[in-house]
């Protein structure tokens, strides 16, 4: 494949058109901005606003036990 024969989009799937994305730090506790944010292994995110991104563990949370009931679930384990 010849090189730069395709185009390569490198725009962030949860865009929300301003340009700003947030992000929860795992290590530092806090909201930190693309102007700001630790290395990817040590966030969660993009997030559209600050909000979204300060509830991320709570969202982590709520999808896990989710999951872990569906996981229950099939294996026959109601909870």
């Amino acid at each position: 494949m010849a090189v730069g024969r395709f185009p390569v989009h490198s725009d962030r799937m949860s865009d929300n058109g301003s340009g700003a994305h947030y992000y929860w730090c795992t290590r530092h506790h806090r909201v930190e901005t693309d102007a700001d944010v630790c290395p990817a292994k040590q966030v969660l995110g993009p997030y559209a606003s600050a909000s979204d991104a300060e509830n991320a563990l709570q969202r982590v949370q709520e999808r896990n036990e989710a999951w872990e009931a569906e996981d229950a679930r099939w294996a026959g384990e109601e909870r």
